[in-house]
């Protein structure tokens, strides 16, 4: 059977997700990042990194969760996964484009303006970060007003392993880009998307 290590708040929510989409059983283990439980010899010799999510697919372990829902999605022949080859193509540039423009940057910019305490809060990194937070999001728009969806004409691995990292977007005023708001409530109406979402204020 499957297991997934990490917690819905952390990038294991992907995966989350995306066996929720596939439909499969899993067992979880809903460790956070940097917890106690991620640097134990056990949990190290999964992922030296000592980082979620890993899973273990009876015997096959795998870290970092974009490639993770690679291969699930691939492994099960989930329609998610692009049969053609530039579809395919197309999926990894929006997921690789991701994790290079948009990832960091939306962290950083909610730590600096919200969530570390407001002593440790830093305006110049904030306003960097949302410089490239609207160069990003300025693409993202133009791509979603030519198409609802990233690659082909429906949901796909691309949407989810993009919309599933823009979750913190939802603490991001919006109104500027009207098409990213309505693609990112669309993929995260989604009824696997809505259990992650459940599982995250549990």
């Amino acid at each position: 059977m499957l297991r997934i290590y990490g917690a819905p708040k952390s990038r294991a929510r992907r995966t989350l997700w995306m066996a929720g989409e596939l439909g499969i059983p899993f067992e979880h283990k809903s460790f956070v990042p940097r917890a106690p439980e991620t640097r134990t010899p056990e949990f190290m010799a999964l992922n030296p990194n000592g980082r979620v999510p890993v899973i273990d697919d009876d015997g096959f372990i795998l870290s970092e969760s974009m490639a993770i829902n690679f291969y699930l999605a691939k492994k099960h022949r989930s329609p998610l996964f692009p049969a053609d080859s530039k579809l395919e193509a197309l999926t990894w540039q929006w997921c690789l484009w991701e994790t290079d423009r948009l990832d960091r940057q939306v962290g950083t910019y909610l730590n600096h303006t919200a969530m570390l305490p407001e002593a440790e809060r830093k305006p110049d990194i904030a306003a960097t970060a949302w410089k490239e937070i609207v160069a990003g999001m300025d693409v993202l728009e133009g791509a979603l007003a030519k198409s609802e969806w990233l690659v082909g004409t429906a949901f796909s691995l691309a949407d989810l392993n993009v919309a599933s990292a823009m979750f913190q977007a939802f603490r991001i005023d919006l109104a500027k880009w009207p098409y990213v708001q309505t693609w990112l409530n669309r993929c995260w109406d989604r009824p696997a998307a809505k259990k992650v979402r459940d599982m995250q204020t549990q």
